[in-house]
């Protein structure tokens, strides 16, 4: 008597990815926070406070003090930011994220007169994303954003900065760790325009938002 095979899944069914509901954070949200970042808190222990610190007060908290510092950041809602949670648990799996805020929030920002800027008190600005390694290139950057800038406006902001990494000119992709500010097509499919001049030679976009 012949065994019955197993019958193989479609092909569409294997590449089926959970549905993501991408929306402003939480103060909930952190343990899923938590969970994406993993150990190496995003990358090299920053836990998304590099542009929040001075590079010596950043330098002495990396890892665990950070983990804290964001903890605390979150949970009183001093952090803010668009979160992207696949359905597939019941908590929902945080798989991506993009920090945004007001500029003067960012000290870092003050010290790279690259990203120097004509900015004031209603500047906010978007600092980095960061993504699970298998959803990145799923087009969760653009959703990401469009999140921000809903909360900038909400918040009554009335120019919205971002930072972009210019891919190699050698043409290719560039590694993720290097592309923690974003990419440039990101910010243009949202509507933001480079600065046609700029102190130096970072790309620095801007999309002006309406007067409340």
């Amino acid at each position: 008597m012949k065994k019955r095979s197993a019958k193989k899944a479609e092909p569409s069914a294997r590449m089926k990815r959970p549905s993501v509901e991408v929306r402003a954070l939480r103060p909930s949200d952190w343990p899923a926070l938590e969970a994406l970042f993993g150990a190496r808190g995003a990358c090299g222990g920053c836990w998304c406070m590099a542009w929040r610190l001075e590079r010596a007060a950043w330098e002495a908290g990396r890892g665990e003090g950070h983990r804290r510092a964001f903890k605390r950041l979150v949970e009183r809602e001093q952090a803010l930011g668009a979160i992207a949670l696949a359905d597939d648990c019941p908590e929902g799996r945080a798989v991506g994220w993009c920090s945004v805020g007001p500029r003067a929030d960012f000290v870092a920002l003050e010290a790279k007169r690259s990203l120097a800027t004509d900015w004031d008190e209603r500047t906010w600005s978007v600092t980095c994303f960061f993504v699970a390694k298998d959803w990145r290139k799923c087009g969760l950057g653009k959703r990401l954003l469009e999140v921000a800038v809903a909360l900038a406006k909400e918040h009554h902001a009335t120019r919205l900065e971002g930072y972009p990494v210019l891919p190699p000119k050698a043409g290719g992709e560039l590694p993720a760790a290097f592309a923690w500010t974003g990419l440039p097509r990101v910010f243009e499919r949202c509507g933001f325009k480079p600065l046609a001049k700029t102190p130096g030679k970072r790309p620095i976009y801007v999309r002006a938002l309406a007067r409340r």
